[in-house]
């Protein structure tokens, strides 16, 4: 059994069984890496992939667990160089994040600046998707750092540390009748058609139990996964805007109103997690708690020798979190 055949299967898998594919991220022969998937199956003596003709159909129940294994094996290794390079060269490697658009528009543009002018040597590349795809990217090992508001706390296998609060703005063209209103009320809100983020993305479960709790149906007639598209729709008259409070800007956003609805809704905890076992590098720390000054290298190895979300949660109870 060798490392490559480990990697072949774990790629195969995670590249739809499209073996032609995988030969091309990794820079080999299809033939090869069938040829080594085929070596690999006959040592074990079971098929780890279901074929029709020379097609890959399916991953077979023991291929399920010999390529969750695989990956567990191949993170080992790549432990084992992060421990190296960590000896050889403290400030040089790789640090991949992935993350929303939100987070990525708002929040971390300061941070990524500061850290790239103090680890000019450090590669930084980001993945966007949903808080469910970014937890997985992290969890495979495709990314890094997970930095999320949702979702977080659905993947036991990441260390979860919260990063700050935040909360929920209205906006609306000036003209609109809610930017004369005294008050703004969920009742208020309710009357008019909703633009807002996707169900699962950046504390949008919040906004829908602030209005379930009081027996309020909201007509959402739109919704994105981007604070600008939002932004823009309500631009065209579609609609009233519900967007994080980090993602308007005073000077690009000048034609719009934003309302302050931190009293409607409870408050949001953006996060960051990693994958329990993963080897901390001395600039991955400093990212960290680049992000949340709070997050100290020791307070970051407290939260990874907890046993359990209960004592993590009880860890981070008293810490008083900055708001955006």
């Amino acid at each position: 059994m060798k490392l490559q055949q480990l990697r072949y299967i774990w790629e195969v898998a995670h590249h739809d069984l499209n073996v032609s594919a995988t030969a091309q991220s990794l820079y080999t022969s299809q033939p090869g890496i069938s040829k080594q998937i085929r070596l690999l199956e006959d040592e074990l003596g079971v098929e780890v992939f279901s074929r029709s003709g020379k097609h890959l159909t399916r991953i077979t129940p023991a291929g399920e667990r010999i390529i969750a294994t695989a990956g567990e094996i191949l993170r080992k290794v790549e432990s084992i160089k992060q421990i190296a390079q960590e000896f050889s060269n403290e400030r040089k490697g790789t640090l991949t994040l992935a993350t929303t658009h939100t987070q990525a528009r708002y929040a971390l543009p300061p941070v990524i600046s500061g850290f790239m002018q103090r680890y000019p040597d450090v590669s930084l590349h980001m993945h966007q998707g949903t808080p469910v795809q970014i937890c997985e990217m992290t969890v495979d090992g495709t990314a890094d750092f997970a930095i999320a508001t949702e979702a977080l706390e659905l993947f036991s296998d990441l260390v979860m540390m919260p990063c700050y609060r935040w909360n929920r703005c209205v906006i609306v063209p000036r003209n609109h009748p809610l930017a004369e209103l005294g008050e703004l009320t969920l009742e208020a809100l309710a009357e008019y058609p909703l633009v807002t983020y996707v169900f699962g993305f950046t504390g949008r479960s919040k906004l829908d139990d602030a209005f379930s709790s009081r027996g309020l149906s909201p007509k959402v007639v739109f919704t994105a996964a981007d604070a600008d598209v939002i932004k823009t729709y309500v631009r065209l008259g579609l609609g009233v805007g519900i967007v994080a409070h980090m993602a308007v800007d005073p000077q690009v956003d000048s034609d719009l109103v934003a309302l302050d609805a931190s009293r409607l809704f409870e408050p949001s905890v953006t996060k960051i997690g990693f994958r329990k076992g993963t080897f901390l590098r001395g600039f991955m720390y400093d990212f960290i708690q680049a992000f949340a000054p709070h997050l100290t290298r020791e307070m970051v190895d407290q939260a990874v020798a907890c046993h359990g979300r209960q004592e993590l949660d009880e860890l981070f109870a008293g810490v008083a979190l900055p708001v955006h």
